[in-house]
């Protein structure tokens, strides 16, 4: 919290060092980076105060509700087909970056993606394909499926996390240079622009002072879904476990449906939307998704506080790869968007639908506009059906690289 409020008050300056500072680094990604410094030099614990966890599981869905609340179902969809092109280019991206950047890297390095039977760097590498198409559930998935030594697993997380989070700064980076960005991609942004009108226009006509009565009411929204989420959450992927083979699985291509976080991220959102069909979206006017937007921006220095610094430099040659495949990633985004004309929000946010997943999808969106958070969150959803066919794709093509 001191390193957001930090952030909001210098970038709140309208003179001085600060508004010159802010031209050039956008405070999303400051309130990313800060605690990212302080956990490098051991000033906090991301592990210790569990803060990621509760943030991600508790902060996140509310969230998700709160700026859901509000949300015109129609103007999402009139978001078109750009939107899921963009996101299979981020998939297709990471299913052939990974074999490419094999190859790249064993014409001067062969003993980096070298290793046999279960010490095999492909192997490790299907865990990472796991985790940037889908989630946690498929990574874990992928490390069944293909026994790579659970020794050396560390290194994977490692370079997953490194390369992840570079990978999200430099997206933060690009948000603040957008409108340059879309016009260099002669973006289309009516859609973007009619959805985030429909939303401010609707906002501003009911906009009241909040009441502690409307505060208490829009954190029982948040919180009240936020239970029901869990529980069907829990119950749920109970119940597909213990019944389907295919679920109970880790093998299965189908294990994500087992995971809790899938379940509770897409009951979250789906309460939104059902709440935004009812009185309650009403409360937007009382700041139903600053309050959402308040619990974004916790979950943002949660994900910095994971990142130390200082581990970039520890496997140099895997983080190399990952650097390689994330390039290739971005590359062919950039290029079907500049094909089909898709605004830097699609690119950015069809990404991290695949890389970040979940957690940092509706990160990214709603830096762009709060009511865009659900964009992120259902094309995230989406990545973790698709996730293990993806990556099972990616392992199989790279165990071919690597055997070349």
């Amino acid at each position: 919290m001191l390193a957001l409020g930090f952030v909001f008050y210098t970038e709140s300056q309208k003179k001085g060092f600060w508004p010159v500072f802010y031209k050039y680094v956008p405070g999303l990604l400051m309130c990313y980076l800060i605690p990212a410094v302080f956990n490098s030099f051991g000033l906090i614990s991301a592990d210790v105060s569990k803060t990621y966890y509760v943030a991600s599981r508790y902060l996140l869905p509310a969230s998700l509700v709160l700026l859901t609340i509000s949300i015109d179902l129609k103007a999402v969809f009139n978001l078109g087909w750009k939107a899921l092109v963009m996101f299979f280019t981020g998939t297709i991206g990471i299913v052939i970056g990974g074999p490419i950047a094999i190859l790249i890297i064993s014409t001067f390095s062969p003993e980096t993606v070298g290793g046999v039977g279960h010490d095999a760097v492909w192997r490790g590498l299907a865990t990472l394909a796991g985790s940037w198409i889908g989630g946690g559930a498929n990574q874990a998935a992928m490390l069944e499926i293909y026994e790579f030594n659970q020794e050396l697993y560390g290194g994977m997380v490692l370079v997953d996390i490194v390369v992840a989070n570079i990978w999200m700064a430099v997206l933060l980076l690009g948000i603040g240079k957008r409108n340059k960005i879309d016009n260099w991609l002669k973006a289309d942004n009516s859609a973007i622009d009619k959805l985030q009108e429909k939303v401010q226009n609707f906002s501003e006509k009911i906009t009241r002072n909040p009441t502690l009565t409307d505060l208490i009411v829009i954190l029982m929204f948040a919180f009240t879904a936020v239970g029901i989420a869990h529980f069907s959450a829990d119950k749920i992927s109970t119940f597909l476990s213990d019944n389907f083979e295919a679920v109970s699985n880790p093998k299965s291509a189908l294990s994500s449906f087992g995971s809790q976080f899938f379940w509770l991220i897409s009951i979250a959102t789906l309460i939104g939307i059902l709440l935004s069909f009812t009185k309650a979206k009403n409360y937007e006017g009382a700041g139903a998704s600053k309050i959402g937007s308040v619990f974004i921006y916790v979950l943002v220095a949660t994900i910095g506080m994971k990142m130390d610094l200082g581990k970039i430099f520890e496997n140099p040659g895997l983080i190399l790869i990952g650097l390689v495949w994330m390039t290739i990633h971005a590359g062919l985004l950039i290029l079907v968007a500049k094909l089909i004309r898709a605004p830097y929000f699609f690119m950015a946010v069809g990404s991290q639908a695949n890389v970040g997943g979940a957690a940092s999808a509706p990160v990214v969106a709603a830096a762009f506009h709060p009511s865009l958070a659900t964009v992120g969150a259902l094309l995230a959803v989406f990545g973790y059906v698709v996730g293990t066919y993806g990556a099972l794709l990616c392992a199989e093509l790279m165990r071919i690289a690597s055997a070349g």
